[in-house]
């Protein structure tokens, strides 16, 4: 009997036969994974020569085969035949230890070379703009992160080797069958076209609905992704039971793309089996009959056979390799890309230097900029200038273009039209990491991190030590609560700071401002989500913090802005008015609507 592992994956065989192009024509993805493996060069010679002398004992153990059944068997010499045994177990221990060392270097090789490949993909994603995560969705790109570098790390673990060794024993084997018998191999090359047939003719559908079964499968991750991330939401609208169903419905079409697969896949091994074992049954016929007429030994017929076997089971762990490695390219393709995606923000060539200390001074010239994909200016030809120290407060509608104007200063985005200089140097010439070591932003949505306050705190300055970073909540106002937490400053804050409130986050964003210590500021809308109590004393802290540094204020409270030294009024994009509040409310009508609301509000 036959086993199923010695015959060839129909689906996977038929990748090797009919699409054998598409692992030749991705020499770029090959050449790039070589480049991970090149460090591990001695490894991979070694790992090498153990596959060469372990095929190499396999194909010896045919030839032990033969000479028990005619020397020792056949011939009845009990003396010859123990000889005999313990060659071959001998051969047996010296491919058993080449194994072991084989799979010890690729498995080694794999995991190395994989967690190499995560390194360089997170640290190349760690420098992509906003723009690259709005076109590409966050699942997708940990998805692609996480399977596709584990597929990865299984074929350079095992697959390649496996590959390796099976196609030496496949070129090794069909020698010694031609060397045995001219008549016996040249059956058995003529029965490969018949067993063929069956994939050739399935083969295509089979990969199709393995493509359509993943893409089943990558919609599910999508979803389930989605709503457990949005739970609050998702549980606050009682929209269970509608995910539940959505849900259902997408199971269901992977059940059907997979059950579709399923049935063509073992439609095609059962073929490949009945031909396979059909072909085999032949050869032992014809064989027989040699060996009763003298033409052959019965040692050679069982060393044919054992050849036979060998290469049988070399070519189905090559038609499934040939699967993972058509897999596995596709995945280093999409690793490739994420590795190699460039940012669509000019980087200088030669990057002007930041004098030591930043005075603060900001001046923007005519800068207008769109969105990527949109029609609309987010900013319209807006000129502007901060003098150092200074307290802007930017008011206006939502959508006006005040975060986007913070998104600018920060470079996460390149203008259209204009400039922005700090202290008289034009942000798009300077190195774009000490650019950013200029400003603090506190956003209107506190950040919160999985991880104890200490290090939330000390984000914003990761050398800070324990008295720094408590001084700092201090000035926030948030050391009293921190102190109540069971375990202080070492509390576990949860997934986006699901232990806090709303004020608690906040405070704890702008202790991590106080901390960073910069020279300009980016407050949007910082006390929002502050009770009167806790705003009170934040705005304190504030008022202690902005002291010599330029601040930038985003605010939809009168009481944030009253005592700016200037207040920027802002409509799609542009600056309608500019002046102190008392100004403004004579001046301006669309800040006088503003403050008369805001005040309607806050009373």
């Amino acid at each position: 009997m036959i086993p199923e592992s010695a015959v060839p994956d129909a689906s996977l065989v038929s990748a090797a036969v009919a699409d054998t192009s598409k692992v030749v024509a991705k020499p770029k993805v090959l050449g790039w994974i070589g480049s991970f493996l090149r460090p591990y060069k001695r490894r991979v010679a070694a790992a090498l020569l153990c596959l060469l002398i372990g095929s190499v004992a396999w194909l010896a153990l045919g030839q032990g085969v033969k000479l028990i059944v005619d020397e020792g068997f056949v011939a009845g010499d009990a003396e010859r035949l123990n000889q005999l045994v313990w060659v071959l177990i001998g051969i047996a221990a010296i491919s058993s230890s080449a194994v072991f060392c084989r799979f010890y270097l690729m498995s080694w090789l794999g995991e190395r070379v994989s967690n190499d490949i995560r390194a360089r993909v997170y640290d190349n994603l760690l420098t992509l703009p906003p723009t690259f995560y709005a076109k590409l969705r966050t699942g997708e790109v940990i998805s692609r992160f996480t399977a596709d570098s584990t597929l990865l790390q299984t074929v350079i673990g095992s697959s390649f080797s496996m590959a390796l060794r099976s196609f030496v024993s496949v070129l090794g084997g069909i020698v010694m069958m031609a060397i045995t018998s001219l008549k016996l191999t040249a059956l058995v090359l003529v029965a490969v076209p018949a067993v063929l047939v069956p994939i050739l003719l399935f083969g295509r559908k089979v990969r199709a609905l393995s493509r359509d079964s993943q893409d089943r499968v990558a919609d599910l991750g999508a979803y389930i992704d989605e709503s457990l991330h949005e739970i609050h939401t998702v549980q606050s609208y009682t929209h269970e039971q509608v995910d539940r169903d959505k849900f259902g419905g997408l199971l269901g079409k992977v059940l059907g793309s997979a059950g579709r697969r399923i049935q063509f896949r073992a439609l095609l091994i059962a073929g490949v089996m009945f031909l396979t074992i059909a072909a085999i049954a032949l050869m032992i016929w014809v064989g027989a009959r040699d060996v009763m007429s003298g033409a052959i030994s019965a040692g050679e017929l069982s060393a044919f056979l054992f050849y036979a076997l060998l290469v049988a089971g070399a070519t189905a762990t090559i038609s499934e390799v040939i699967g993972d490695v058509q897999r596995a390219s596709g995945a280093a393709e999409r690793l490739k890309e994420l590795s190699e995606a460039k940012s669509d923000i000019p980087l200088p060539l030669s990057p002007v230097p930041m004098p030591a200390k930043v005075a603060g001074d900001i001046r923007i010239e005519s800068l207008s900029f769109s969105y990527p994909g949109s029609q609309t200016k987010a900013l319209d030809n807006i000129s502007l200038h901060i003098r150092p120290g200074e307290k802007v407060a930017l008011v206006g509608e939502s959508g006006a273009g005040k975060s986007t104007l913070f998104q600018l200063l920060g470079r996460f985005y390149a203008p259209d039209s204009g400039a922005v200089y700090l202290d008289n140097i034009d942000i798009a010439d300077v190195d774009i990491h000490s650019l950013r070591r200029a400003f603090a932003l506190v956003p209107q949505e506190s950040v919160i991190f999985a991880d104890s306050v200490l290090e939330n705190v000390r984000y914003g300055k990761v050398d800070a030590t324990f008295d720094e970073v408590k001084a700092a909540c201090i000035a926030a106002r948030a050391h009293e609560f921190i102190e109540a937490m069971p375990e202080g400053y070492d509390s576990y804050l949860g997934e986006r700071g699901v232990k806090l409130s709303g004020g608690q986050k906040q405070r704890i964003a702008i202790a991590r401002a106080i901390l960073a210590g910069r020279p300009v500021l980016l407050l949007d809308e910082a006390t929002s989500a502050l009770d009167a109590v806790s705003e009170r004393y934040v705005k304190e802290a504030l008022d202690t913090l902005i002291m010599g540094r330029t601040s930038l204020i985003i605010a939809h409270r009168l009481a944030t802005v009253i005592n700016a030294d200037r207040i920027l009024v802002m409509d799609k994009g542009k600056i309608i008015a500019e002046g102190s509040h008392a100004a403004l409310l004579e001046t301006s009508p669309q800040y006088r609507e503003f403050a008369s609301l805001q005040l309607l509000n806050e009373s």
